[in-house]
């Protein structure tokens, strides 16, 4: 499933198609994906200018003066701005014709994905108990110190926790505990304030460091310019089960924590 940094990379690469140009029409080729989709779409979408393309842990918001458009890729969705007179393949279930005579086109084979709306003025309910943004303010190592106390949930869960802070999925959650030295299977009440404090430098140097590169290569996300994302050449221990760790040279573990594969070295990682 694309993560933050594939979102942020579609967001980034999408905006300046869309920001500022007025949806005509909108093609729906099936009526639900995950979700029914919302009738907004049809009814209150078309002829709206696009003001901005906001993205909202894994969702992307296209603001307009009448409300938002709330899209999500799923495990396989992708988005693209093409020339309208590109025939629609399978699974390219919906287009927002543009006055420019280009259309975002969503496609999404397995149809896990969504196209729903907010009401000006209103949060979507899917985005009401989310938790802070990782590359923002709000997020430091003494908000996660404070959410910690009591906690007994092994840390990874308790980083993956979107009520905790949004967008820290498996890759980045496993990548930055190698980095800050923490095993996932600490429980999240047993690790200090200092080290929650080098925690949050290091979800954001992965992060940071995954959007500059386009994200990391999934087998199902396309990047809207049909690009590869490069932070996979980084990984230190996501997928790498068994192999050498790269930095003492003993054998990574690996196990299921909070049904999720974990990886992690037991003598890099206390």
């Amino acid at each position: 499933m694309p993560e933050l940094p594939e979102v942020e990379t579609t967001r980034a690469a999408l905006a300046p198609h869309l920001t500022g140009r007025t949806v005509t029409a909108a093609t729906l080729r099936r009526t639900d994906l995950r979700w029914p989709i919302a009738p907004e779409i049809t009814s209150l979408l078309p002829g709206r200018r696009i003001l901005e393309v906001r993205r909202r842990a894994k969702y992307l918001l296209l603001d307009t003066s009448v409300g938002s458009a709330l899209l999500h890729l799923g495990m396989s969705g992708s988005l693209r701005v093409i020339p309208a007179h590109v025939p629609a393949r399978p699974h390219d279930h919906v287009d927002l014709l543009l006055d420019n005579e280009r259309v975002l086109r969503m496609h999404d084979p397995r149809r896990f994905g969504s196209v729903l709306w907010q009401a000006p003025g209103s949060v979507h309910p899917l985005l009401a108990a989310l938790g802070p943004e990782p590359l923002s303010d709000a997020f430091t190592g003494d908000y996660l110190y404070a959410l910690s106390r009591g906690r007994r949930a092994p840390v990874k869960a308790f980083l993956m926790d979107q009520s905790v802070v949004v967008g820290v999925g498996n890759i980045y959650a496993a990548e930055a505990l190698f980095a800050a030295g923490i095993s996932p299977l600490r429980s999240a009440e047993r690790i200090s304030r200092e080290r929650y404090r080098l925690l949050v430098t290091e979800i954001r140097r992965v992060l940071e460091s995954a959007i500059t590169q386009g994200g990391t290569t999934l087998r199902d996300y396309v990047s809207p310019d049909g690009n590869s994302g490069y932070f996979v050449q980084q990984l230190a221990v996501y997928g790498r089960g068994g192999k050498p760790c790269r930095n003492c040279g003993r054998p990574l573990r690996q196990a299921a924590i909070g049904q999720r594969t974990s990886v992690w070295c037991s003598h890099c990682q206390r």
